[in-house]
């Protein structure tokens, strides 16, 4: 019978090293699972910005059980790609973790480096950001806009690409002069929806959506978890809705809009009360 004691598979305490074995296992031609060896980055990656998500919902919550769970899937995304790119002789989970470490140390020399650690907070973002600055230098990425990714949630990436072109002066000074333009957009967009081709509906959209978007970031609100909390509360108020009527022996479909609509007020007078 084979010794199993020093097989990292069988060793719960075993922690990274067994994860990173479990996946050269899964991956492997010969003996691994068909699933797991067809993926590539591409087909991968979807899961890996869901894992995030995950792992923010659980923050979000409080859900400190959950997140251990959600941390955990969200590294084996990493370790996904890890072995894959070491498969197919890119680097390897090693240099991943070496590559992220030498980065925060770079970025950091008010701490392992020579630099003074007495600085505020705002002294050290805008050190920061000249770091960073310096190493899109390196990677030949010039322009004001590089580097700020495809892949991120839209309204992010809009607030990425509006700060970087505020830091040279690309900007509207006043909050008021955003608000005008997103009364322009608006009235231009119900103007002409019935003139427009539907591509050009959704560009006027985004238009709108955009300027919206800087509008947060003028008043210091962050249009991801702006939209996120409206969502939040517009699920328990419809729900709150469905609870009402499920009361009744009823659905929403057995409902109309006039009547959802008081018990939506009512339910929204309930949540303030409860605040």
């Amino acid at each position: 019978m084979a010794d199993d004691s020093r097989d990292p598979i069988h060793d719960v305490e075993a922690g990274l090293p067994r994860l990173l074995e479990i996946m050269r296992r899964l991956r492997d031609p010969e003996t691994g699972c068909p699933w797991d060896i067809e993926q590539d980055f591409a087909s991968i990656a979807p899961y890996t910005i869901e894992e995030a998500y995950e792992v923010a919902d659980a923050i979000e919550r409080g859900e400190m059980g959950e997140l251990e769970g959600e941390l955990g899937d969200l590294l084996l995304q990493v370790v996904f790609h890890a072995q894959m790119a070491e498969e197919a002789g890119h680097f390897s989970f090693d240099s991943v973790a070496g590559v992220v470490a030498q980065k925060m140390i770079d970025r950091h020399p008010h701490i392992f480096g020579s630099e003074s650690r007495d600085k505020s907070a705002a002294q050290q973002t805008l050190d920061w950001e000249k770091i960073k600055a310096a190493e899109r230098a390196a990677k030949k990425e010039t322009r004001v806009l590089d580097g700020v990714a495809l892949g991120l949630p839209a309204l992010m990436r809009a607030v990425k690409l509006q700060k970087r072109a505020a830091r040279v002066g690309f900007d509207w000074p006043e909050v008021g002069q955003v608000v005008d333009k997103i009364a322009e957009e608006a009235a231009e967009l119900v103007e002409a929806r019935d003139e427009l081709t539907p591509a050009e509906v959704a560009e006027e959209y985004g238009d709108l959506l955009f300027v919206m978007a800087n509008l947060g970031r003028h008043l210091g609100v962050d249009p991801e978890e702006a939209l996120r909390a409206a969502n939040g509360k517009f699920t328990r108020r419809f729900n709150a809705v469905e609870d009402a009527l499920a009361a009744e022996g009823r659905r929403p479909e057995h409902s109309d809009l006039a009547e959802m609509d008081a018990l939506w007020d009512a339910a929204k007078v309930a949540e303030k009360a409860a605040e």
